[in-house]
């Protein structure tokens, strides 16, 4: 078993006291420092204080001790124990470093799993952290972290996926429609408190899905054409049919079939929700093999949107 030791600080033109006041509000719904919603949040049971408990991720910990304006620990439940903290340390009247501090072992798996790919995230969220705390302390970051090739693949690979759900209860729009259910799925994501609400905004990004994706609506596109089915193209989005401050509902009636897909933003998440009613022979073979890739082109262009969203909306990118 190895122990990691792991530094990352930075002087910021600003008082000791300016530092500490955002160092207070560390894991709260208005947290300045911590580069979520890109990383996973920060998140406790309760105020920051002693005995608070949660992590970020599936890292997880407890606050040991606590200063504050100064200083927090941080003890793992993890990686053998240890700990990790942040502390403001005064070079003057305007001046100050913001430092952290992990130190911990490196049981089991960990050994592997810390040299190969957790060491380069975690100095990633580290070097943002500092950035966030210099701009949101009025200093100018001459030099913004940026990361690296590895990093930026490690963060696509391990970003959440959509999971399937059940159809919300919440979604009054599609109520009744369309008449018959052949067919219905649902999918949820979790938005952090800072990205956006607005249905409108996510059925537009959603009009920009990844080329893979692309490349299915293309090949959906020729089967269509081959049993002589006039359909809209998704490249132009479904019509929408109705709206309301938490509800976008999008679809169209076509010989073949009805289908209907509401985006539902409620209870701290985004839930898009497909209806097909089909008509006839041609509509039951063309949805036999849609509905083959159908959840893999929802996912995708969930989790594209939901990510590229997220890098969007980090304190860093606010500021900027």
């Amino acid at each position: 078993m190895r122990t990691v030791h792991n530094v990352h600080e930075r002087s910021i033109a600003a008082p000791a006291a300016t530092v500490g006041a955002l160092l207070d509000r560390l894991a709260g719904e208005d947290d300045p420092l911590w580069p979520a919603p890109a990383w996973p949040a920060m998140r406790l049971d309760r105020p920051l204080a002693v005995g608070a408990t949660g992590g970020h991720g599936p890292i997880r910990y407890a606050v040991e001790e606590y200063e504050p304006g100064r200083r927090v620990r941080f003890r793992f439940e993890q990686l053998g124990g240890g700990y990790h903290e942040l502390t403001v340390i005064p070079q003057g009247a305007d001046r100050c470093l913001l430092r952290h501090v992990l130190d911990a072992a490196t049981p089991g798996w960990e050994l592997i799993t810390w040299p190969l790919a957790v060491r380069w995230m975690h100095d990633a969220v580290l070097e943002e952290l500092l950035d966030n705390a210099q701009r949101a302390a009025g200093d100018v970051v001459t030099r913004p972290a940026r990361r690296s090739p590895w990093v930026r693949l490690l963060h696509r690979m391990l970003w959440p996926r959509p999971r399937a759900v059940d159809p919300p209860a919440a979604a009054e729009l599609l109520r009744g429609a369309p008449g018959r259910v052949d067919f219905i799925d649902a999918w949820r994501v979790e938005l952090h408190p800072f990205m956006p609400r607005d249905p409108e905004y996510w059925r537009r990004e959603f009009l920009r899905p990844p080329p893979v994706v692309r490349g299915l609506m293309a090949l959906r596109q020729v089967f269509v054409g081959l049993l002589g089915i006039d359909r809209h193209s998704p490249r132009d989005g479904f019509p929408v049919l109705a709206r309301n401050e938490h509800e976008l509902l999008a679809g169209t009636d076509a010989e073949h079939l009805n289908f209907r897909i509401s985006l539902l933003v409620a209870e701290g998440g985004m839930t898009l929700t497909t209806v097909t009613e089909l008509h006839n022979r041609r509509g039951r073979l063309y949805f036999a093999v849609v509905r083959r890739f159908h959840p893999f082109v929802v996912r995708a262009m969930m989790r594209r949107a939901h990510r590229a969203t997220a890098l969007r909306s980090t304190p860093a990118a606010r500021v900027g």
